[in-house]
């Protein structure tokens, strides 16, 4: 796509456009916001921006032949808050952003992505995302999460001029000032592992100016006078120069970017040594055609907690998809208002779909309904329903606990959203979140991964683990694999068990290994594979973990685990299921996938018993086991009142 790239001058943005055109992106201009003048201080304190050395930027028009927009800086960071929405308080700084990509995408209008150098500040991301979403841009955010010493050395290696202009940590002072990347690396790298310092100075530990790089086609900037100035009476000092342009011998053949950097692996170390060690694993039998003569209407079900409510199994009889989902949030909406409650205390949603052709003109319904920051948490399937949706939702009571991740932009990291749905939505107060469904797709360019089922599944994990280190909730408490062919269910199962080991012999991270697995007929972008779950923040020594029993009825619940309260039963057969159902307990709340005809056998079950079970039902082709992968007759997930 053609873009425009975001400058401060500094290393970071800089890189970020070469990782741009490596990806395919042609650079369109350049956009800078600067420091009004004030009294011959040319920095300020922004939360967004750089501005110390913004005056090298004058010549970047003429180093990369590129024009350059530019604004100055009119508003402060009135709004602090990690999320930002926009409010009838303009004088935000964030507004001078979406001021300048206004200006930008009116003499550009072919522009469809924006260039963002942000490695590790949410705060910076979120604004940049918010700003490009309201104009119709993309992010483009390449160094988003990478590791800062893989980051640093890449710099280091590209052939880009990046020199220190400001240094504001213990252990560097103005001796430090005007050295290149390469130079101060070995400092960086042991203040690192003395202190701590970021070695890419996330920290605002220091700060550079980019004075040559591969894309600086027609010259470069060299340094014809130097002020060292002391900016506090703390060690912060910055150097105040005046530039000159330097002119180059212009090469016409593009070059080729790759030469320049190194792209980080689509798999990290830890999943390509998952995906070796389950490359043996064979694909097994096919699984029995369901008999369909049975069907089940699920229940529309509300399930109130004391922090929470559980709104299940919506759907609509109205004629045309778009009016079904139209009156599916509208009897939302009457129960959310009669608890005093909106569409923002939504924490996560199960959306399924008869047809998933019909996803696109859902996803433009269904946006409709959250406009603010951190929509809720999806998982979007196909499988046998009656209706052409069926919704279920987690509700919060309190949105003074709502935390979640809400990315929007491309990068290496994970894919953004393809949809209008948050990566995930937590509680702070429960320390538990709820994770998106993620398919195989490539992050960088949002695409369907064509390879096999084993690395598919093995990257689409790699993306549900990406998720739970970002939001730092690591521990795993429930997951749930869809697939469309149950046949893989022992790779998924050997998968998961490696993930699993992975996690507490290598990383000490706790946590169940509760998997359900489920064949469903279809899955967002034709993917063959989809994780979600749920997972929390506990220290390890807090879990209490209950393996299988090995003295179980043969015609039992064999696999019953129980952490922070929530049960999984994977149940075999009828006579298991009737036993489940007779002891539902009124006060928990049940999540059900099974096959239409085990639902029909509960639906009866149910009415028999006279039992009130309330329960968010899922129906499915097939089901199997986390452990092993062999087939089971329905998973039934447990949240008791002590845990909902």
């Amino acid at each position: 796509m053609k873009f425009v790239a975001l400058v401060s001058g500094g290393k970071d943005s800089c890189f970020n456009i070469l990782h741009c055109l490596v990806e395919g992106h042609e650079l369109i201009c350049l956009a800078n916001l600067y420091p009004e003048s004030e009294e011959g201080n040319d920095e300020i304190d922004s939360y967004m921006y750089q501005t110390v050395g913004h005056d090298v930027l004058t010549l970047y028009e003429r180093c990369i032949g590129k024009p350059m927009y530019r604004e100055p800086i009119l508003g402060k960071a009135n709004n602090q808050k990690l999320e930002y929405d926009l409010t009838d308080d303009d004088n935000d700084e964030t507004e001078d952003l979406y001021r300048l990509l206004s200006k930008v995408k009116k003499a550009h209008p072919e522009i469809e992505g924006v260039s963002v150098g942000a490695i590790l500040s949410n705060y910076q991301r979120t604004r940049v995302e918010d700003v490009c979403s309201r104009l119709g841009l993309t992010s483009l955010a390449y160094l988003w999460q990478r590791n800062q010493a893989e980051l640093m050395n890449e710099m280091c290696l590209s052939g880009m001029d990046a020199r220190i202009i400001k240094v504001a940590a213990y252990g560097l002072n103005n001796s430090h000032l005007g050295m290149t990347l390469e130079e101060i690396h070995p400092t960086l790298t042991k203040l690192n592992n003395l202190m701590g310092v970021h070695i890419c100075g996330e920290g605002g530990e220091f700060e550079t100016s980019v004075f040559d790089a591969p894309f600086f086609k027609y010259g470069r900037i060299k340094i014809t006078e130097s002020e060292v100035v002391k900016h506090t009476n703390d060690d912060v000092w910055y150097l105040k120069m005046k530039v000159g342009f330097e002119e180059k011998d212009v090469v016409e053949e593009e070059p080729d970017w790759k030469e320049f950097i190194r792209k980080p692996p689509a798999l990290s170390e830890k999943f390509d040594e998952i995906l070796r060690n389950i490359n043996e694993i064979e694909v097994g039998e096919a699984a029995e055609t369901e008999d369909e003569s049975k069907t089940f209407q699920p229940r529309f079900d509300i399930f109130e907690a004391e922090d929470k409510v559980y709104i299940s199994n919506i759907n609509s009889q109205k004629v045309g998809v778009e009016e079904q989902i139209v009156d599916i949030f509208n009897q939302l909406g009457i129960e959310l208002n009669k608890r005093g409650l909106n569409y923002q205390n939504i924490q996560s949603s199960k959306l399924l779909i008869k047809d998933m052709t019909n996803f696109g003109k859902i996803n433009e319904v269904y946006v409709k309904y959250f406009t603010k920051s951190l929509p809720p948490s999806r998982v979007c399937i196909e499988t046998l329903i009656n209706s052409d949706a069926q919704l279920s939702v987690v509700v919060m009571k309190n949105l003074e606990d709502k935390i979640g991740l809400h990315i929007q932009g491309r990068s290496y990291w994970a894919p953004c959203n393809i949809g209008p749905y948050s990566q995930a939505i937590g509680n702070k107060k429960e320390k538990m979140i709820y994770i998106s469904g993620q398919i195989p797709l490539i992050p960088e360019s949002m695409e369907l991964s064509c390879s096999d089922f084993k690395y598919n599944l093995v990257l689409s994990l790699q993306h549900y683990d990406s998720i739970k280190s970002v939001m730092n909730h690591k521990c795993n408490l429930l997951t749930v694999c869809y697939i469309k062919d149950i046949r893989y269910s022992k790779i998924v199962a050997a998968a998961f068990k490696e993930y699993i080991d992975y996690c507490q012999e290598e990383e000490d991270i706790g946590g169940t290994r509760d998997l359900i697995i489920v064949q469903v007929t279809e899955l967002p972008r034709g993917a063959d594979v989809e994780w979600s779950g749920i997972a929390f923040n506990d220290a390890c020594e807090d879990l209490n973990y209950l393996s299988d029993s090995e003295n179980e009825d043969e015609g039992s619940c064999k696999s019953t685990s129980t952490m922070k309260s929530v049960k999984v039963h994977s149940i075999r057969d009828l006579n298991s299921l009737a036993t489940m159902v007779s002891n539902a307990k009124p006060t928990s709340f049940y999540e059900i996938y099974a096959s239409r005809p085990a639902l029909g056998e509960l639906g009866e079950l149910s009415e028999s018993t006279a039992t009130l079970l309330h329960c968010d039902t899922v129906p499915v082709v097939a089901a199997a086991r986390g452990d092993n992968g062999q087939q089971v007759l329905a998973h039934v997930i447990e949240y008791p009142s002590s845990h909902v």
